[in-house]
């Protein structure tokens, strides 16, 4: 049985990925800053093999103890799905150092931990997949969240790297990039104010937020073997980043088509 380890597991897109992998027979190994274990109880009374464990994946120790669990319960993880993180609106000059190395901690060391540690055991046994959930604020800068854009950034360009150093050795490694995505982590975004659900429905070609599955499936799609797929960095966005039209323009195209 494969085994797939997904961060933050306890919601979302998180807990989307670790509910399809359950139901493609993987062993899920779940973990989040959280208590998690109402989530591992729900997967497994439908039959799943899961593993729960909590802790803060920006700390070495938390890392390397769950490294250890996994190589002596399981040899290595065959997927790494580096999906934790946390988002901060603030604009530039009012970003306090403080938060800023909050984001950097979650969103690009953390990945960059378990990468380390995950990967050392794939590389020994020459395969795994490891998939990073990046942002399209890391094809593009967004607004009022350098901290975050730039930590997306990072995790697109250590993707890249891994993809060239370890792809000759079996791992491979690639990123998506979702566009909003309707979750709790939303909600709280949206709360602040900081924009409507029209704004980003407007904005997205197919006139909709994605969902938490939409980018599982992505993710697995990623993770599949004998793929020859490497280093790459994936939009679910509904064709945000593709699209370069005004709002008026977009909004016309969704008329209907007048045939004469």
């Amino acid at each position: 049985m494969k085994v797939a380890l997904v961060t933050g597991a306890a919601q979302g897109v998180g807990f989307a990925t670790a509910k399809l992998f359950a139901k493609t027979g993987h062993h899920v190994v779940m973990t989040d800053l959280q208590n998690i274990e109402a989530q591992a109880n729900s997967l497994m009374a439908s039959g799943a093999k899961v593993t729960a464990l909590s802790g803060d994946i920006s700390s070495e120790s938390f890392v390397l103890e769950l490294a250890q669990k996994i190589a002596s319960e399981h040899g290595a993880a065959d997927i790494l799905v580096n999906n934790a993180g946390i988002s901060l609106i603030q604009s530039a000059e009012k970003t306090t150092i403080e938060q800023w190395q909050k984001i950097m901690a979650i969103n690009l060391t953390g990945p960059f931990l378990l990468c380390r540690e995950m990967g050392k055991q794939m590389l020994a046994r020459g395969r795994g997949n490891i998939v990073n959930v990046a942002s399209i604020a890391g094809l593009h800068g967004v607004i009022d969240r350098a901290a975050y854009n730039a930590s997306k950034h990072g995790l697109i360009g250590l993707t890249r790297t891994l993809a060239a150093e370890w792809g000759g050795r079996g791992v491979r490694v690639n990123a998506v990039c979702p566009g909003w995505i309707k979750t709790e982590m939303d909600v709280a975004d949206q709360g602040s104010g900081a924009y409507s659900d029209d704004d980003i429905v407007n904005r997205v070609p197919m006139a909709r937020f994605a969902k938490p599955e939409d980018v599982a499936t992505a993710i697995a799609f990623l993770a599949q073997d004998d793929s020859f797929i490497n280093g790459a960095s994936l939009p679910v966005d509904g064709g945000w980043v593709a699209d370069a039209s005004w709002d008026a323009l977009r909004l016309k195209s969704r008329e209907p088509a007048r045939i004469p």
